[in-house]
């Protein structure tokens, strides 16, 4: 039998901020991985072409993610490290037509509170651009700069104020294949973006960016020959499409990992996706291998609940 234990409650009350933005952070970032693809999905509603990202110790270390997108406002650059607050939607009303990879306005706080952060943000029509330092959530200092258009976010010491937090991480090696894995896998949605990947100062992964969607897997999966896969694209007039590539019957890997899809651009991990397009292949692939798949299925966006547990 189990014995009860009754604990000493404290009074009911109101968190405080740091508080509460640490239980906060602990649902958005998980791991370094966690702060890259937030941070990369910003610079991707900023309407980046061009995203470099740059990891040291697995990212433990410093986080660095660089854009050509449209840059914050000066006005907006502190709004823009306060929970809850988005340039996304405006209200819940907006939820059933959500365009952007994110809505939620909790990444950037959230990283903010368990790291040190600096990011510099200049805009087109901006003689200079801005720098705001943070520390655990707290605005230290901002001031002008000079840098190109577009975003620099560099997220120094994760997770320094959570040691409980570190223990949980795997070696620099496997942190830094959970990032690629992640910058991949947005690559795979976004063949007109260019992405870069240096780790330890090493340049990892590299896209184009030329919109070619041959030319992105074959680069991001080491594919010699483009005679290995099969362009699709449903010509339908309905409302549900799908649009990608698989690979012949001749190419196959010894695990899922690449098989990727997405819905209306979105990355989304579907066990029944795997299993529908594995069945199509039985009888013509050896046992316990796996084709290669892109594949992005477009639907009507109030078809999709996008405002799931991140």
């Amino acid at each position: 039998m189990f014995e009860l234990i009754y604990l000493n409650l404290l009074p009911i009350k109101i968190l405080n901020k740091e508080t509460a933005a640490k239980i906060s952070a602990g649902e958005v970032v998980e791991r370094p991985a966690s702060v890259v693809k937030e941070l990369v999905e910003n610079s991707l509603d900023a309407g980046s072409k061009k995203i470099q990202v740059h990891v040291e110790s697995g990212g433990l270390k410093s986080i660095k993610v660089i854009d050509d997108g449209m840059g914050i406002k000066k006005s907006e650059i502190k709004t823009a490290f306060e929970r809850f607050a988005t340039s996304k939607i405006d209200d819940d009303s907006d939820l059933i037509d959500v365009r952007t990879m994110g809505f939620r306005g909790e990444a950037l706080p959230s990283i903010a509170s368990v790291s040190e952060i600096v990011m510099s943000t200049r805009q087109k029509n901006a003689e200079n651009g801005w720098s705001i330092t943070l520390n655990e959530g707290i605005p230290v200092k901002t001031k002008p700069v000079g840098i190109p258009f577009g975003t620099e976010v560099e997220v120094l010491n994760l997770f320094h104020n959570t040691p409980g937090r570190l223990k949980f991480m795997d070696s620099p090696r496997t942190e830094t294949s959970k990032i690629k894995s992640i910058i991949s896998a947005i690559a795979l949605t976004r063949p007109f973006v260019s992405f870069s990947l240096f780790v330890d100062g090493n340049r990892r992964l590299f896209t184009f960016g030329n919109g070619n969607i041959m030319d992105l897997v074959c680069s991001l999966f080491g594919i010699q020959s483009r005679d290995h896969l099969l362009i699709l694209n449903s010509t339908d007039e309905s409302e549900f499409k799908f649009k990608g590539l698989v690979s012949y019957q001749g190419l196959y890997r010894g695990n899922r990992n690449y098989m990727n899809f997405s819905v209306n651009g979105r990355c989304v991990q579907s066990q029944r996706l795997k299993f529908a397009v594995e069945r199509s292949y039985r009888g013509l692939i050896p046992d316990r291998r796996f084709p290669i798949s892109v594949i992005n299925i477009e639907t009507p966006l109030g078809d999709v609940d996008v405002n799931v547990h991140p």
